[in-house]
């Protein structure tokens, strides 16, 4: 069931903003620009929610950072 949420996370995050997460060999936090920043905090701010979570930090354990 774990792997189903990392599965969904990662898929979600890549629909959300255009490029996987860290943790599926995308850019971390350092390699974007200041705008991609934005879309990623919402991003996570959004899959948060949907994984039924208010804090943004957990999105560390499926996404990576």
């Amino acid at each position: 069931m774990h792997g189903l949420r990392h599965a969904y996370a990662q898929s979600r995050y890549e629909a959300l903003t255009g490029w996987k997460p860290p943790a599926a060999g995308g850019p971390g936090k350092d390699a974007l620009t200041p705008e991609q920043r934005l879309v990623d905090t919402e991003a996570r701010q959004q899959i948060s929610r949907e994984l039924g979570h208010e804090r943004i930090q957990i999105t560390a354990v499926y996404l990576g950072r």
